[in-house]
């Protein structure tokens, strides 16, 4: 292998490693603040990339419609549970939350896609639409289990992923689609063209991460997802509302699901099931850092881009099979060193 080859696979796995990178964070994140295995995150790219595809056609993408139906049907369970019993104001909150902004929403995008009004409004569009799915999903979803068991958490979250993947057919249709790059051009640097695309994705990775360490030791919110990340019952006890935080999570999830799609968009096309081997590659970045570390799970994530692309290059027919069994080392390793349980070493 020449050097030059060399820097180019480099180039690939540094930046197929920075979304992976991100989307193993949030697993992390998610996994901390709420104990769900989040299998679907990767359906929050596919929908991203999608949405942003439609944006671009002057059309109204299917997440918008989608927004509305999941806002009615957490709407309709709230006030089953309730069985009438809420007061005015919740009513009127449920009623505002779920029912009129997401068909503001709609009537909103209606108007300005079709004006194609431009990159930045169509990517706020984009995190306007799916943002919100995040909090619904977890509404809807896991917010009944919350008490759960960790397995119980994580069948479910294997439903979700399904419903969502059947969900995303239903609205985008199988056709896959791609985006327009964030920035057009290359760039030469030495032997080797960077492509701006991926500097953009680079970029926007570095700044994610820089947003999100700010978000975590300078807001209140940021210090309530850390609190309740360290110990539920303990920020439940000091008045943290522990709802709410998972709530937080499943929305930061959905964004950076969403900001991920945007990025991956203009380097293939995203159809509709794409989000899952990306999100799942983010997946085994976290499992290697045992699903607690954020630093680890990022050079993981950085880590696993390399091989991909390695492996992409030598053996492009087990490049999957290649990146997903690293993972198994990293189970075995860390089944043998949580050792036996207590009742089988009593035995």
């Amino acid at each position: 292998m020449s050097p030059t080859i060399l820097l180019f696979l480099a180039q690939d796995g540094v930046m197929n490693g920075a979304v992976y990178a991100l989307l193993g964070v949030t697993l992390v994140l998610v996994f901390t603040v709420t104990r769900v295995i989040f299998v679907a995150q990767g359906e929050f790219v596919a929908w991203g990339a999608l949405t942003m595809a439609a944006l671009e056609n002057g059309a109204l993408p299917g997440t918008a419609k989608l927004l509305v139906g999941l806002g009615l049907a957490a709407a309709a369970v709230d006030l089953l549970r309730a069985r009438g019993r809420l007061p005015a104001r919740r009513l009127a909150l449920i009623a505002a939350r779920d029912v009129v902004f997401p068909l503001a929403l709609i009537g909103l995008t209606s108007w300005v896609a079709p004006q194609k009004p431009g990159m930045s409004v169509e990517i706020a569009l984009t995190l306007a639409l799916i943002v919100p799915m995040g909090p619904l999903v977890y509404r809807l979803a896991f917010q009944p289990l919350a008490d759960a068991s960790v397995l119980i958490l994580f069948i479910a979250a294997i439903g979700v992923h399904l419903a969502m993947t059947g969900l995303g057919l239903a609205v985008f249709g199988a056709e896959g689609s791609r985006i327009a790059p964030m920035l057009e051009g290359v760039v030469p640097v030495g032997p080797i063209v960077v492509k701006m695309q991926s500097v953009a994705v680079l970029a926007v990775t570095g700044a994610v991460m820089a947003s999100l360490f700010v978000f975590f030791e300078r807001t209140l919110i940021g210090k309530a997802l850390r609190a309740t990340a360290v110990n539920r019952l303990g920020a439940r006890l000091v008045g943290v509302r522990v709802d709410g935080t998972a709530r937080t999570a499943f929305a930061l999830a959905a964004g950076i699901g969403a900001v991920s799609g945007v990025l991956i968009g203009p380097l293939t096309t995203v159809a509709y099931d794409t989000g899952f081997l990306v999100g799942l590659k983010g997946f085994v970045a976290a499992i290697i850092a045992g699903l607690a570390s954020y630093p680890l799970t990022a050079l993981a994530a950085l880590a696993i881009g390399l091989l991909e692309s390695t492996s992409a290059f030598f053996a492009s027919a087990f490049k999957e099979v290649i990146v997903f069994s690293i993972i198994i080392p990293f189970l075995l390793w860390r089944s043998y060193a949580a050792g036996a349980p207590a009742d089988e070493e009593e035995e």
